[in-house]
């Protein structure tokens, strides 16, 4: 359940909508609420589980969970999937993230993520583009290729539901929100936003501990 939707981003200084998505862990319900009045919150919008930058940047941000606990900030990331595909994929890939299930994508469309039209214009920028998330590569790839280069490393080799998914998502960004107690965003990063060289890059630990520095003093 979440709020209406938008046709933008919520940026810094606007109240972050509200949200209530299955835990994955199946601890019942995980929410906004859960952490207003109580404590700064690191949101994640991932899509699902079929996309290699996801699942590469869940895996980064539990290693920055640890730090961000430390200042005083909690940590929940939102992936795109049913709870029990995503409990699935966790039981052999375990991470001391708390996630929320979203196979609907209602949060994104809440927080304004854009999900792009899949124009020729687009499809020929995404063919020609070259990126290199996070200094995954010795060099910058294609897009298409560096995303099955991370397959391959990773040995994920995909589902049907993954497929299925991918089929419905694509091409939604992500995006990662830092909220205070009082439910007010005050950092906010968008997949994409300075162009399609920013594909499946995560915000650097130093920039999202910078933020929440800023939040938590």
């Amino acid at each position: 359940m979440t709020t209406e939707l938008r046709s933008s981003p919520v940026g810094a200084g606007e109240p972050a909508p509200e949200f209530t998505l299955p835990a994955v862990d199946g601890s019942g319900a995980v929410s906004l609420a859960d952490y207003r009045g109580q404590s700064p919150l690191f949101l994640a919008l991932f899509i699902g589980l079929w996309c290699p930058f996801c699942r590469r940047s869940i895996a980064q941000m539990g290693q920055t969970e640890v730090k961000l606990k430390a200042l005083g900030v909690e940590s929940l990331g939102v992936v795109a999937t049913p709870p029990e595909n995503a409990r699935l994929y966790f039981k052999f890939r375990p991470t001391r993230l708390r996630m929320g299930s979203d196979p609907e994508l209602s949060t994104h469309k809440a927080y304004g993520l854009p999900k792009p039209a899949a124009t020729p214009e687009l499809m020929e920028a995404i063919a020609t583009t070259k990126i290199n998330p996070n200094e995954a590569f010795p060099e910058p790839l294609p897009i298409m290729e560096a995303a099955q280069a991370i397959a391959k490393a990773d040995g994920y080799p995909g589902t049907e539901l993954d497929k299925a998914e991918m089929e419905r998502q694509w091409p939604q960004l992500k995006g990662q929100f830092l909220i205070d107690r009082g439910g007010i965003v005050r950092w906010a990063n968008i997949e994409c936003a300075e162009g399609l060289s920013g594909i499946g890059k995560f915000p650097p630990e130093q920039e999202i501990l910078a933020a929440a520095r800023s939040v938590v003093g």
